[in-house]
């Protein structure tokens, strides 16, 4: 009778031995699944803001940028120095003339318009940005056929203003501003901005519309400069055309 206690009490101990072994075998599997779950959501992270970033840059442009620029050459550079909070901000690039940048050749982000070369050097490009007092860009209303010129007045980063838009034009607040493609700049449509509010010009004779810009300047690292040799050539012929035509003096 003893021994068969015993063996009762022997048998119950085991079952509780397993069952205790089990339940910290379980606790180290649920450990290393968390562990794993973590390191997985870390990951996810990563990959997500690594999507979010490049898909703000020229090395991920745009389906619709591509389409325009498909014509064009593009030298991808990144942006090695840039100032936001001044008048006369600058950018300068890890390109120059040994890979073929001009002076006054266009520079876009993936988002829309950067500035256009200032100056050059063999491996370096200063670029005037649309954040600067003195930047002027030909620009117009996408679809609308109306066309100003894009110019920043200081302060905010994101914010700009199109002069010069004729007060017969229709349009609506939120419709976007691109590039018109009337120099050998930048191509037609684009991305410049999207219309935030309308004014009267100071002689009332025109429309003057502050935008908020496609580009984010605080968060510019990639952008591609646009080789203009061909719309160069389209304006020298036009510019040829126009000479031919002019009255010659006696």
């Amino acid at each position: 009778m003893k021994f068969s206690s015993a063996n009762v009490v022997a048998r119950k101990m085991y079952e509780w031995n397993s069952e205790i072994e089990a339940f910290f075998s379980l606790s180290q599997v649920n450990k290393e699944l968390t562990q794993r779950n973590t390191y997985l959501e870390q990951q996810v992270k990563i990959l997500s803001d690594s999507l979010t970033s490049k898909s703000k840059d020229s090395t991920f442009l745009h389906r619709t940028q591509l389409e325009l620029l498909r014509n064009y050459r593009l030298i991808q550079a990144k942006v090695v120095s840039n100032s936001i909070s001044k008048s006369n901000n600058f950018l300068t690039l890890d390109k120059g003339t040994v890979d073929g940048v001009k002076k006054d050749m266009g520079v876009v982000s993936g988002n829309g318009v950067v500035g256009i070369v200032y100056m050059t050097s063999a491996h370096y490009s200063i670029v005037i940005p649309v954040l600067n007092v003195k930047s002027n860009i030909s620009c117009g209303i996408q679809h609308r056929g109306y066309f100003g010129y894009l110019h920043w007045s200081g302060g905010s980063c994101k914010l700009a203003y199109v002069d010069d838009i004729p007060r017969h034009a229709h349009f609506r607040l939120g419709e976007n501003i691109v590039t018109s493609g009337y120099s050998s700049v930048f191509p037609s449509g684009v991305q410049v901005g999207k219309i935030l509010h309308v004014y009267n010009s100071a002689d009332g004779l025109s429309y003057r519309l502050q935008i908020v810009l496609a580009t984010d300047f605080g968060n510019l690292r990639d952008v591609c400069i646009v080789d203009n040799s061909v719309m160069q050539e389209r304006m020298d012929l036009f510019h040829a055309a126009e000479d031919s035509i002019k009255p010659k003096e006696e």
